[in-house]
């Protein structure tokens, strides 16, 4: 019978575990196990993300029907856990799963909370009685279902949103490529002028960062795609029929839309998380690269009078409280921000990683935290840079123009023609008397003019190879 708390008029039950009785609030749908989790570990103040409970509670619909199909849960039982699991919506993952990342190492805490929670609605709904143990969890232990649910909620984020979204950036650079293939620069090399390039050629090298990006973690789906589930407690599959692992993978692929298969080797996915290790450094790379396309912007971006002013980002807000008229490049910024926290996600991930103690590992629940706030992060922040920046950004044909024709490292395509301590005196004296370098290699060399304008057109310099004066 519900009492009243000392405290207030919340309203409480009392539930019992193997522990003892345990007082849970009246509304709460879960039960004991979760009510200790709750006071023990008052840490951070954020549960696992929402797609990772949606994944558990795929893992529990599918073994219900798993176990009905194998004969050793009954229909009625199974039925009644299945639309359970059906009832829950976006909400209820927000009122009823409220344990804390930071619980215990194997996410036991967690397990159980979904465990309690199924078993109150199916015995509710259905009017039997659901066991969140016996019933929900037949045949799994949280050491499995942990990691399957990781696997499953990443393969899932990666499919469905990361992926596309470097596809949507792909096609964005190429298609803005595309729209600047005559525009000619300066290339750079240590922040410093360099040879030409054509702007088209800078941004189709960032097209193929993000292409060989999408590759790597590409590649990282098939070993996604196998599960612990079915090794129990320590992959000895202890206390699970022998054709549960297949019944039930088959099922998940069927209700997920993937492809999913038990693991090899169930002693090595509850003991291991190296393949959440390997996730986790592709998404580091993803991030590098875009760190690395966001900078690029806000440098050519930067000015636009005292700095290189090559393009204007789409001005989104004002960028100061006290300078008018002050625009920053904010989107290139907050890619950088999500960049550098998946970078940290990573280290967390790397070292959680390495507490795979004998047959368990016993960081999981930040495991999964950090894998899939990286994922979410990532697909955010990618779908921000095309949209908002590469997309809209306007060039600044002019202010191009004039500084590659002052640049004196044009004088490198005369190399084969006078030979580089030659051209290393005309580019010295262009710069000391800021003069266009083909006026002092007029001066400076033999050669004519028109010879030299041939040589030196920044158009031709942008194709590569040894440039002659035909």
């Amino acid at each position: 019978m519900p009492d009243q708390s000392a405290e207030g008029s919340e309203k409480f039950r009392i539930e019992k575990d193997s522990l003892g009785e345990v007082r849970v609030p009246a509304s709460a749908r879960y039960g004991a196990q979760t009510q200790r989790a709750v006071e023990n570990f008052p840490v951070s103040g954020y549960p696992l993300p929402k797609e990772f409970l949606r994944a558990v509670v795929a893992i529990k619909r599918a073994a219900a029907e798993t176990n009905r199909n194998l004969g050793i849960l009954s229909a009625d039982l199974a039925d009644a856990i299945v639309q359970a699991c059906d009832q829950l919506d976006d909400a209820d993952y927000y009122r009823h799963f409220p344990v804390d990342i930071f619980q215990t190492g194997s996410g036991t805490s967690t397990n159980m909370n979904v465990n309690e929670v199924l078993a109150h609605i199916a015995t509710e709904s259905s009017g039997q009685t659901v066991s969140a143990n016996d019933h929900v969890n037949m045949c799994q232990s949280s050491n499995d279902v942990i990691p399957t649910a990781i696997h499953l909620s990443t393969l899932l984020a990666l499919q469905n949103r990361l992926l596309p979204a470097l596809v949507h950036l792909i096609d964005v650079i190429e298609t803005k490529a595309g729209t600047v293939e005559l525009v000619l620069k300066t290339g750079r090399t240590h922040l410093m002028d360099a040879v030409p390039i054509t702007l088209s050629q800078e941004l189709r090298a960032w097209a193929a960062q993000v292409k060989l990006c999408k590759e790597r973690i590409e590649s990282t789906l098939p070993r996604l795609e196998a599960l612990a589930q079915g090794g129990t407690a320590v992959g000895t599959g202890l206390n699970a029929h022998e054709d549960f692992a297949v019944i039930f993978a088959r099922k998940l692929s069927s209700a997920c839309g993937v492809s999913l298969r038990p693991a090899e080797n169930a002693f090595a996915a509850i003991a291991s998380q190296d393949t959440a290790v390997e996730v986790s450094g592709q998404l580091k790379t993803l991030a590098v690269a875009l760190m690395k396309i966001a900078n690029d912007l806000r440098w050519m971006n930067s000015g636009p009078l005292a700095g290189f002013g090559e393009i204007a980002l789409p001005p989104l807000q004002p960028g100061s409280s006290i300078m008018p008229g002050k625009v920053n490049p904010v989107v290139a910024e907050s890619v950088a921000m999500v960049a550098a926290k998946v970078m940290g996600n990573d280290t967390s991930i790397t070292v959680a990683g390495q507490s795979g103690n004998f047959q368990l590992n016993v960081m999981l629940p930040l495991i999964a935290f950090s894998l899939l706030e990286s994922v979410r992060i990532l697909t955010a922040a990618t779908r921000l840079l095309a949209d908002r920046a590469i997309a809209g950004f306007t060039v600044n044909q002019e202010r191009m123009h004039e500084v590659l024709e002052r640049n004196p490292i044009l004088v490198t395509a005369l190399n084969p023609v006078i030979g580089y301590a030659k051209a290393a005196e005309i580019a010295k004296n262009a710069y000391s008397s800021n003069r266009p370098v083909l006026d002092v290699a007029v001066e400076m060399t033999g050669l004519s003019r028109a010879e030299l304008e041939s040589l030196l057109d920044p158009a031709r310099l942008t194709r590569g190879g040894i440039v002659d004066g035909d």
